[in-house]
């Protein structure tokens, strides 16, 4: 089953999408004291609330993850809960390594007295991606469900109840006093919706240049009813706002999905000629191998350099000063270079200690998460393998009868060998 380059881009582009907005949004404030708070530069600057739409790309995430499982699920030979438990353990062994060095960094910035102000931010914006991590466990836990519900009753019809969900938290976030938890159902109920959609267009069932001008169309037409009703225009929290698009996830943050993954369908030839030459197919492949880690590592490495850079206790523009007006915009574009490249040491990094790791499995018996890989692609090499173990002799045999048959023999349905 051929990879669709398409989602390939477009999780490229979510990827990307999250962590420019973040290194855009989080500006790190040096105090008098030497610690650092946090500011969002929508505060100051309100205007550039319509730039989260493009990079606030969650929804894209959850479509591709969507894609990603229906396919894995299609090809995968054995029981569900094996397939979950790879599934799961590609999210959560990264996410421990996080935790593990995150801790290790924590003590001895600790140790070495670094600012609690300082510490608390690091602490916060290193932890908060992990969010996603329940909604997209239990989306993946019930892939198989969906699917099949998809299949049966169609998209539409499995969407409108999760988009009901959001609407009814929707009226209960803003009709409840201020203080009173709501249950954040709609976490799950929202991301659901780009993830069926997922699913389903795995599944060939929004195949087509009309299928993506309907969500494109619907989306853009719903964040246009929503503005107009009162939503907040940020697709992202902004502090000091009564209500955010994000947290929890609205009406808006759905439509604002559907949009995006109408856009990035219809878009689709576009995508399949950029990732035809050899650069940016190769960085798409590159980010689409590193996706969690990216995602999990980027706040840390937005903290780190900060943290660092403050120790000789001068404000460095677009990186300590206050996120007040363009040029602090200006000047933390100068700084995005430093970060990326930060950024890709730690995941390259990452990466090869993680390949150690699998193979190390691979050399011991059983071979590991590779080795059931292997099986499952090239059953094939499964039976030689066998026939190694049980003696070389029946080996030799086997190739000794292949070998008397000619050449120019076929099958008998007229193939040939």
């Amino acid at each position: 089953m051929s990879r669709d380059r398409a989602v390939d881009a477009l999780r490229a582009y979510a990827i990307g999408g999250v962590v420019l907005g973040h290194w855009l949004v989080t500006g790190l404030v040096l105090a008098a004291g030497g610690g650092l708070h946090q500011a969002s530069p929508l505060t100051a600057m309100p205007d550039l609330a319509p730039m989260t739409w493009v990079l606030q790309t969650l929804g894209l995430f959850f479509f591709a993850a969507g894609f990603g499982s229906a396919r894995s699920l299609a090809r995968h030979r054995g029981g569900t809960g094996r397939w979950l438990a790879r599934r799961s353990r590609r999210l959560l062994l990264p996410t421990v390594a996080l935790l593990g060095a995150g801790a290790a960094v924590l003590l001895i910035a600790t140790v070495a007295g670094a600012p609690d102000d300082t510490l608390t931010v690091g602490l916060h914006l290193a932890v908060s991606p992990l969010w996603f991590l329940a909604p997209l466990l239990l989306l993946v836990a019930v892939s198989g469900p969906l699917r099949a519900a998809v299949r049966r009753w169609g998209v539409f019809r499995c969407v409108v109840p999760a988009v009901a969900v959001v609407a009814v938290s929707d009226v209960a976030v803003r009709l409840l006093p201020d203080g009173v938890a709501v249950v954040p159902v709609s976490v799950v109920a929202a991301w659901a919706v780009p993830y069926l959609l997922g699913l389903a267009y795995a599944d060939g069932r929004l195949a087509g240049r009309r299928a993506a001008g309907l969500l494109a169309a619907g989306g853009a037409a719903a964040l246009a009813v929503l503005l107009a009703v009162g939503y907040p225009v940020s697709a992202v929290g902004v502090p000091g706002d009564g209500v955010s698009n994000l947290n929890p996830p609205s009406l808006l943050a759905v439509a604002l999905a559907v949009t995006q993954v109408g856009l990035g369908l219809l878009a689709r030839p576009g995508w399949e000629r950029l990732l035809a030459r050899p650069l940016p197919g190769r960085a798409v492949t590159a980010v689409n191998h590193n996706a969690v880690r990216i995602y999990l590592w980027h706040q840390p490495v937005l903290v780190a350099v900060t943290a660092l850079t403050a120790r000789g206790g001068l404000a460095l523009p677009g990186l300590h000063t206050p996120p007040d007006g363009p040029g602090w915009v200006l000047a933390r574009f100068c700084w995005l270079p430093l970060l990326a490249v930060v950024l890709v040491t730690v995941v390259r990094t990452g990466r090869r200690s993680g390949s150690v790791d699998r193979t190390d499995r691979q050399r011991r018996p059983g071979g590991g998460a590779l080795a059931d890989r292997s099986a499952e692609c090239v059953p094939a090499s499964a039976q030689v393998y066998d026939h190694r173990r049980s003696g070389r002799a029946d080996l030799q045999e086997v190739i000794a009868v292949r070998d008397s048959d000619p050449p120019s023999r076929g099958r008998a349905d007229g193939q040939p060998r």
